[in-house]
């Protein structure tokens, strides 16, 4: 919920908001380190809305939570994640998974060369889906290009059955 919706709800003006959870943040951080014990990390980078603001954040995997953010998304971004982490913590880390940008990657491969660096799975999820339309929009042009209007038909109405897992497809599909 955005400070503005909370302030409203609470009737306090927001930068009260903003003041408490700044608080309660510190509170939280007192003693702790985030980065402290960590094997498996994910990493990929966020934008804030269309501003360009780009975020690089460091999820642990054992726990689901995020570790560490900063406001870049390039090497040197990537390098202060590893300066702050130190050469003890990397030799912990087993395995990193990320996107495909080269910006991680090969810091990731330069910095901790003992860990696995995975390909998360949410881009393999979207680029193979998004491979599979490609295809078979390239069947459907050439079957409506070849006179096959009721292949071009089927296959143009295949899409979402494509997508489905096949438990859950109807007869029809």
């Amino acid at each position: 919920m955005s400070k503005t919706a909370v302030a409203g709800l609470m009737r306090v003006a927001w930068e009260t908001v903003g003041a408490i959870l700044g608080r309660v943040v510190g509170d939280a951080k007192k003693g702790r380190d985030l980065l402290d014990g960590r094997v498996r990390i994910g990493i990929d980078e966020v934008n804030d809305r269309k501003g360009h603001k780009h975020l690089t954040v460091v999820v642990d995997h054992g726990s689901g939570r995020i570790v560490w953010a900063r406001e870049g998304r390039d090497k040197k971004t990537m390098a202060a994640f590893f300066d702050e982490l130190g050469p003890e913590r990397i030799e912990m880390l087993t395995h990193v998974s990320a996107d495909a940008a080269a910006w991680i990657g090969t810091v990731v491969r330069e910095r901790c060369p003992n860990a696995v660096l995975c390909i998360d799975p949410f881009h393999v999820v979207a680029w193979g889906t998004f491979a599979l339309d490609e295809v078979r929009r390239g069947v459907w042009n050439a079957s409506r290009k070849g006179g096959e209007k009721d292949t071009a038909k089927v296959v143009k109405g295949a899409r979402f059955a494509l997508l489905k897992n096949p438990e859950n497809l109807t007869d029809r599909q």
